[in-house]
């Protein structure tokens, strides 16, 4: 019974990532015929094998959402890509409050006009 199981989740699995591959691939192809290979925050340009480097970023995060015109679409190179997603994590935990640092409260300089008025003497 546990083999059974195991095959139904692997194929599932299996099947799950097959429409990713093919929706993804779908509004790849798209992007990239309707957009020039270029990065769209670095400017970096993209042919031939370096072009896998491309990646397609929805702009409103939601890779569900793919109109037929592109809007919300834009070619990121991958570190572009990487870092357009790291902001948008620490954005949210900024919002949720998770990263509420204590300001420095230490003044290098507080006391500096005596330290170089001893120098003076």
């Amino acid at each position: 019974m546990a083999k059974a199981d195991d095959d139904k989740l692997s194929k599932s699995v299996a099947d799950a990532r097959r429409a990713i591959e093919l929706r993804e691939k779908s509004y790849r192809e798209q992007a990239l015929k309707m957009y020039p290979h270029i990065c769209g925050r670095c400017g970096r340009e993209f042919h031939g094998k370096n072009l896998r480097e491309l990646t397609v970023h929805h702009r409103d995060h939601n890779h569900d959402n793919n109109p037929a015109d592109g809007s919300n679409w834009e070619l990121l190179c991958l570190y572009c890509h990487d870092n357009e997603h790291q902001r948008q994590l620490e954005a949210q935990q900024s919002r949720a409050g998770g990263d509420r640092r204590a300001a420095a409260t230490h003044n290098p300089f507080a006391d500096l006009k005596s330290m170089l008025e001893k120098n003076k003497k």
